[in-house]
């Protein structure tokens, strides 16, 4: 089967590792979903967090009002945790540009009126958007799917390792924003279309992570994790 045909998971995965996930984080932490509200009920729906923590897409997974399926770096699918991400539904990305097995994957799951989840930073760091990838945008512009910025907090603290977890009943917020409309002239060439989605998904993105980090008077991390500095 060639690369780009692989199938995305079934949506029966998501939701069992939805409920699954949601009993545990509310039985070890004092976790919260909030604004929930804003994830559309129906359709196809796009979830675009921040990313400071090791268990940032297993709170947003969990958190979320519908099941979800999130792209995570294949790097991470190894070993116990790689199993759990199989069984979950959850789908592998190599890093860096292109993988189309992937893109090809969060397509269908859109496709079929399902709920993705990206982090558009892309890995682990202060979870400020101070950069984005065009993976979100690109996936809105061909699916359509509405993109609701997603703030992630609590899950790491300043001079945290990467792969650290936050400390047993410490409170974790997954804070939904409202769907991000965008605003594109008529006749913008493809790349220039991409280029202005992408900045105007991040600048909604930062100022609700920020807003909501102030609401819940949660800091974000001030440092990249020590672990991924160079």
């Amino acid at each position: 089967m060639p690369v780009d045909e692989v199938s995305a998971p079934g949506p029966a995965r998501a939701r069992l590792g939805h409920r699954v996930g949601r009993f545990l984080f509310r039985l070890l932490y004092a976790a919260r979903a909030v604004d929930a509200g804003h994830v559309p009920g129906e359709g196809a729906v796009i979830l675009a967090a921040n990313h400071t923590g090791y268990l940032d897409g297993a709170l947003v997974v969990s958190m979320a009002p519908r099941p979800s399926h999130f792209l995570v770096l294949a790097k991470t699918f190894q070993g116990f945790t790689g199993h759990l991400l199989r069984w979950s539904g959850q789908i592998p990305i190599e890093q860096g540009r292109g993988d189309r097995a992937a893109l090809a994957q969060a397509l269908e799951v859109l496709g079929r009126g399902g709920v993705l989840g990206i982090f558009p930073e892309g890995g682990r760091g202060r979870g400020d958007l101070a950069s984005a990838g065009k993976g979100v945008a690109w996936l809105a512009l061909q699916s359509g799917a509405p993109v609701v910025p997603t703030a992630c907090l609590g899950t790491r603290r300043t001079g945290e390792l990467a792969a650290s977890w936050p400390r047993l009943r410490s409170r974790l917020v997954v804070d939904f924003g409202e769907p991000v409309v965008l605003d594109l002239p008529d006749g913008l060439p493809g790349r220039a279309r991409l280029d202005l989605a992408t900045e105007q998904i991040r600048t909604a993105l930062v100022a609700h992570v920020h807003a909501a980090s102030a609401r819940h008077g949660i800091p974000l991390p001030t440092d990249v994790p020590p672990d991924l500095v160079d």
